[in-house]
């Protein structure tokens, strides 16, 4: 993804002062960027999907008292969303798919792609 820093910086900004959780989606990210030169798929929905797999984290303990998967993954879209819509960094289409990822990164429901 050619604006992949405009992405971890909106990334870093969302998880403002929580390093542990910026210092994860990093390395979920560094895993990914491993994969994709093995597997395939669409390196800009898979580097997305990493760097913000985990962005309704703190909404979730926020709101209902927990960092549980099911939060989550229901927390997380809508964060993901605005963050990809106010970088610019992806098609309508893909920002759908890595939406889908997040609201679905623990269950793997609603994923049928690479």
């Amino acid at each position: 993804m050619r604006d992949i820093d405009k992405l971890i910086a909106a990334m870093r900004q969302e998880f403002g002062t929580d390093q542990r959780r910026v210092e994860h989606a990093l390395s979920v990210l560094g895993y990914a960027e491993r994969i994709l030169d093995r597997e395939s798929g669409n390196p800009d929905v898979v580097q997305a999907g990493a760097v913000l797999h985990d962005i309704g984290i703190q909404e979730a303990e926020r709101k209902h008292g927990s960092s549980g998967p099911t939060y989550q993954e229901l927390e997380g879209p809508p964060i993901a969303r605005r963050i990809l819509e106010d970088c610019g960094v992806l098609s309508a289409q893909d920002t759908d798919h890595v939406c889908r990822i997040v609201g679905s990164h623990h269950s793997a429901r609603d994923i049928d792609t690479p």
